[in-house]
C-alpha cells in the first residue's frame, strides 16, 4: 500500500511556472515508475509525464520542453516543475506509482498500468 498526496497547484498566467508535489507515504517509491497524468473539464484523463525505475523520462509532446518530471528519493517525493504554462494545461493534474513487477526502463504510458493514485491538484492558466 502507498498514499500519494499533491500539492503545488493554483492560478497563475500564462507563461508562469508552478511545481508540482507528490508526496509518498507507506512505501518508498524510489524504485518505482511514476506518472503525471492530467484531466481537463469535459475531456479523458491523459499522461503528461512518466519515469521509469532507472530515471529515463518520456513526455507528451504537448510539454516537451516545458516540464520536467523528477524524483527526490531522500524525500519520496516526485516532482513536476512546469514552466511556460499556457491556458491548455489548465487541468487537475494527479500522479500515480506503479507497485507491479516492472521492466527497469519502461516508462509506463496508461492509466490503468498504474496502481496507486493521488487525490490531484487543480491547476489553471489564464490568458
Amino acid at each position: 500500500q502507498v498514499q500519494l498526496v499533491e500539492s503545488g497547484g493554483g492560478l497563475v498566467q500564462a507563461g508562469g511556472s508552478l511545481r508540482l508535489s507528490c508526496a509518498a507515504s507507506g512505501r518508498t517509491f524510489s524504485t518505482y515508475p511514476i506518472g503525471w497524468f492530467r484531466q481537463a473539464p469535459g475531456k479523458e484523463r491523459e499522461l503528461v509525464a512518466a519515469l521509469s525505475r532507472n530515471g529515463r523520462t518520456l513526455y507528451v509532446d504537448s510539454v516537451k520542453g516545458r516540464f520536467t518530471l523528477s524524483r527526490d528519493n531522500a524525500k519520496n517525493t516526485a516532482y513536476l516543475q512546469m514552466n511556460s504554462l499556457k491556458p491548455e494545461d489548465t487541468a487537475v493534474y494527479y500522479c500515480a506509482v506503479r507497485l507491479t513487477l516492472s521492466g527497469s526502463s519502461y516508462a509506463y504510458t496508461a492509466s490503468q498500468e498504474y496502481d496507486y493514485w493521488g487525490q490531484g491538484t487543480q491547476v489553471a492558466v489564464s490568458s
